[in-house]
């Protein structure tokens, strides 16, 4: 059972902590020292790549959550952690394999920064829309990470 908590809490720490790293230090260095197609296109790419990571992240604390269960006594919370962790995945997958697609074809289509366009141009609104969205999306996905993280530190002080 240890292991199966420690599997999951790991894949947590690690899908919670790419989230932060990407937005609190990938970003921020990729737009301050490249320019701004080439800072775009390294986040994308990271993002593209920790989508994959993220994937593998929840189901691995799926199958320990399952496993935990079948296995008994359900850990404590069960069904908010299961919700969380699929609320998560729902965000991560839309965010992965709708968001994203949708803001490269953008950024392709345009070929220019989308800072260049001006600012009623439909485009370059529909570009800070996907990209509001998908803030929103990361920041409930780190939202969702700490909570389990908390409840998995919880229930180690019993």
């Amino acid at each position: 059972m240890l292991a199966l908590r420690f599997a999951a809490a790991l894949a947590v720490a690690v899908w919670l902590g790419g989230l932060v790293a990407i937005a609190s230090v990938v970003a921020p260095s990729a737009f301050a020292v490249l320019s701004t197609h080439d800072a775009a296109s390294l986040v994308g790419e990271t993002l593209r790549r920790f989508h994959l990571v993220s994937y593998g992240a929840a189901a691995v604390v799926l199958a320990a959550f399952f496993v935990m269960a079948a296995l008994g006594p359900r850990p404590r919370a069960f069904g908010l952690r299961l919700a969380t962790v699929i609320a998560m995945l729902v965000a991560t997958l839309a965010s992965g394999l709708w968001i994203d697609r949708r803001i490269a074809a953008l950024r392709d289509a345009i070929a220019a920064p989308v800072s260049s366009l001006p600012g009623d141009d439909a485009r370059r609104i529909t570009f800070g829309r996907l990209h509001g969205l998908s803030t929103v999306l990361m920041a409930f996905t780190a939202v969702g990470g700490v909570l389990l993280l908390y409840l998995d530190a919880r229930d180690s002080r019993t």
